[in-house]
């Protein structure tokens, strides 16, 4: 089992940042895919970014590609999404996402003003 916690969101002028947090609990998780994905108000959610376990290779939602980074810390349990140059359109709710186990944190919110 492995729990998931989201930090880091919160409220933005467009153009600015911000990073987000996933930290694992419960079980190492370095030998996870873990993914970011978001979900609008009345949309579905959607993939963000990867990194893969074995090769920290990375792969990025073409909406986010340039602007967002994706990163682990094996050894602090934790993966970073960093967010520059943010739009309106970025703002979500911010999920991570184990693979396998397919295990969700509860999110935290992004809101980026015009």
């Amino acid at each position: 089992q492995v729990q998931l916690v989201e930090s880091g969101g919160g409220l933005v002028q467009a153009g600015g940042s911000l990073r987000l947090s996933c930290s694992a609990s419960g079980r190492s998780f370095s030998r996870y895919d873990i993914s970011w994905y978001r979900q609008a108000p009345g949309k579905e959610r959607e993939f963000v970014a990867r990194i893969m376990w074995i090769s920290s290779s990375t792969v990025y939602a073409d909406s986010v590609k340039g602007r967002f980074t994706i990163s682990r810390d094996n050894a602090k349990n934790t993966v970073y999404l960093q967010m520059n140059s943010l739009k309106p359109e970025d703002t979500a709710i911010y999920y991570c996402n184990t693979r396998p186990g397919d295990y969700w944190g509860h999110g935290t919110q992004v809101t980026v003003s015009s």
